[in-house]
C-alpha cells in the first residue's frame, strides 16, 4: 500500500508541475479529466 501511495503522489506532483508550466488552463483541466477517467477505469476494472 505504501508503494502505491508513493506512486500516486509522485504522479500528482508531476501533474502539478505540468500545470504550472502550461499556459492554457482549459486544456489542462480537460487533460486532467481524461486522465482521471482512464485511471479510474484501469484501477477499478
Amino acid at each position: 500500500m505504501k508503494k502505491m501511495l508513493g506512486f500516486i503522489l509522485f504522479w500528482v506532483s508531476v501533474g502539478m508541475l505540468l500545470m504550472f508550466f502550461m499556459d492554457n488552463r482549459l486544456l489542462g483541466v480537460i487533460i486532467g479529466a481524461v486522465f482521471l477517467l482512464v485511471g479510474y477505469n484501469l484501477f477499478c476494472s
